[in-house]
């Protein structure tokens, strides 16, 4: 392996062990479903800053792919959309998916729209 894609590797690890933190933390501080919604929206919306950004390829790989990429959860997002039609009904289940996935892409153009404003 070379050192541009070991640098890349490195950075994405460090990145994802930021994030799964992070998203660990947001678990413990914020009870059920709130969670996972905050997690993917603002996750969303980080990935849209990092994006749009003037940033280094190492860093927006180790932000985007690492940080984003482990602080936002598509697994639980399936889980919990899976278990809201079980328990609460097939309607609750498709608002919710629909709810998170309209916020969280909004969240995504957001960040790029702050970010292109600011530069």
């Amino acid at each position: 392996m070379t050192a541009v894609p070991l640098v890349g590797a490195l950075a994405v690890g460090l990145g994802g062990a930021a994030g799964a933190t992070c998203r660990h933390l947001v678990g413990l501080a914020v009870p059920g479903r709130r969670s996972l919604v905050a997690v993917n929206v603002l996750g969303s919306l980080a990935l849209g800053v990092v994006l749009a950004a003037p940033l280094g390829s190492a860093i927006g790989t180790g932000l985007g792919v690492g940080f984003c990429g482990a602080f936002t959860t598509f697994s639980s997002f399936a889980i919990e959309t899976v278990t809201a039609a079980e328990s609460e009904g097939r309607d609750v289940a498709v608002g919710f998916a629909l709810g998170v996935l309209l916020a969280a892409i909004a969240a995504a153009l957001l960040g790029a729209a702050i970010v292109r404003a600011a530069t």
